[in-house]
């Protein structure tokens, strides 16, 4: 097939991928009916062959709606206005205008299925008022870095017929590249609370199916139930937790692999490219100019390690359809080490940002925190274990919470802090993971400066940088130094000539 390299025509996604369409919209269908069809194929005793004949009829018109979809989908770059235009939809037909301003990042992703036929696909994050996104789920390599390098790169923007098509950026600078090793110790010291709300959140699911399924092959719960407590009755409670334990590690050790794998950053020429994943191939492009809080977090093991994990957090904009604020972009970079870290940090802000004048919060940062968080439950705990027998035992669990919360929230207070220059803010916080959040002052957006009306007279008060990946606070300051930070900001920002994207 012939390179692409001119856009500036309206055209279709690729002719051999409009299989990877059908099956994707075909995928939609089966996954939001599947528990539907089981529950329709246990119950139904007789004429089997009418809910088989229902499922083919669905699948057929999943089929019609995608092949429909990918003929009235149609893409192309208006360069006299900078913009790219997408025309979708069957019977009502939308057009979505995105000013190339306004692009965040480019994603070249393909999952196993794209990679049988050849073709790739292609999400664009924009930051339009709307939050809209376009993802073009087939078209051919060459185009696909050719369209990215238009979208993204400003200097080439304006787009010549006969200009020389862009390949795939293998001439780009390595700067990163994460080993299996690397990932091995990732997987091992990080997301543990993630790997630990996703196995619970699967054994609830996995109850939940089974009950269903008991319920329809009519088998006795009472039955069931005694024989998971004869088992329980067979292992210690110490058993249980390694094998908890194991499971934890092994679901992280996949999650991470997933998503992480040949993870590689690379610089080409004003942008980034991270590239990674295991089965579905992830390729980003973003510009550094995007990026407006860089984040490093590192807990004790990866400490002792040598690494750490970075995060470039890109602008939120707009509302979603449900009328919710979008989220901005995160992207993750893990198991660098510190002088990876300096690197990459030195081609995102310019410089490796050094901690000026710390400012530390007042004691009372504790106040809150040690009444709602420790107080109040033990309270409503001691009273309701005094009067229920049955929970009276568990009273000593109570003492643990507390010593246990009580230095959480010690730890919490000193590692709050937030170190100011003239180049950057840093804002460190954390308690088992350690996190350095990083913002430029031209990236602020707007400054807010609160205080209690029971701290005036002892000059406490709070701070808050809105930019537009989110908000950095500092909390319990020296209000009177708080004021000077804001005015020295809002004075940088106003004097400075510096684009905030």
């Amino acid at each position: 097939m012939p390179v692409n390299n001119d856009f500036s025509k309206p055209q279709r996604q690729s002719a051999t991928g409009i299989i990877v369409i059908v099956a994707h919209g075909s995928f939609r269908v089966i996954k939001a009916l599947i528990i539907p069809i089981i529950i329709a194929f246990f119950r139904t005793t007789e004429n089997k062959h009418y809910l088989f004949l229902g499922l083919l009829a669905l699948l057929i018109i999943a089929v019609i709606i995608s092949y429909l979809w990918y003929r009235n989908f149609t893409f192309f770059l208006n360069k006299q206005n900078q913009e790219f235009v997408v025309n979708k939809g069957i019977l009502n037909r939308d057009q979505v205008i995105i000013h190339l301003e306004k692009i965040q990042q480019v994603n070249i992703n393909q999952n196993v299925l794209q990679k049988i036929f050849g073709v790739y696909g292609l999400k664009i994050d924009t930051a339009g008022a709307s939050g809209e996104e376009v993802v073009i789920y087939a078209i051919d390599e060459a185009s696909a870095y050719n369209l990215k390098e238009h979208l993204l790169d400003r200097k080439t923007n304006v787009i010549n017929e006969t200009s020389e098509p862009v390949h795939r950026p293998e001439t780009a600078t390595p700067v990163l590249k994460i080993s299996a090793l690397t990932l091995l110790k990732v997987g091992l010291t990080s997301n543990h609370g993630q790997s630990l709300t996703l196995m619970f959140l699967f054994f609830i699911y996995l109850i939940q199916e089974a009950s269903h399924i008991m319920d329809l092959l009519e088998v006795d719960d009472g039955y069931v139930e005694n024989t998971v407590m004869g088992l329980a009755t067979l292992f210690s409670v110490a058993i249980i937790v390694v094998v908890l334990l194991v499971a934890l590690l092994i679901i992280n050790l996949v999650r991470t692999f997933y998503k992480y794998f040949d993870l590689e950053i690379g610089q080409h020429k004003h942008s980034l490219i991270l590239s990674s994943g295991l089965v579905a191939k992830k390729n980003t492009m973003i510009s550094p100019d995007k990026v407006q809080i860089t984040k490093h977090s590192q807990n004790y093991f990866q400490k002792k390690l040598n690494m750490l994990n970075i995060s470039l957090k890109q602008a939120n904009f707009g509302m979603s359809k449900n009328g919710k604020e979008m989220q901005g972009n995160t992207l993750e970079i893990v198991g660098c080490n510190k002088i990876e870290r300096d690197e990459l940090l030195h081609m995102i802000l310019g410089q490796v940002p050094v901690k000026g004048k710390t400012f530390i919060p007042d004691w009372r940062f504790l106040n809150l925190p040690i009444f709602f968080k420790l107080i109040l439950p033990l309270a409503i705990f001691s009273v309701v274990a005094f009067n229920v027998p049955e929970i009276k035992p568990l009273i000593g669990f109570g003492f643990a919470y507390f010593i246990i919360g009580a230095f959480m929230i010690y730890v919490s207070y000193r590692r709050h802090r937030i170190a100011v220059n003239q180049e950057s803010i840093i804002k460190t916080s954390g308690i088992w993971d350690i996190s350095n959040e990083i913002i430029m002052p031209h990236k602020i957006q707007a400054i807010t400066a609160s205080q209690y009306p029971w701290h005036k007279g002892v000059d406490v008060g709070h701070l808050c940088l809105h930019t537009a990946a989110g908000k950095i606070r500092f909390k319990y300051g020296n209000y009177t130094e708080i004021k000077r930070l804001v005015n020295y900001w809002l004075y940088q920002v106003e004097s400075g000539n510096e684009n905030w994207m």
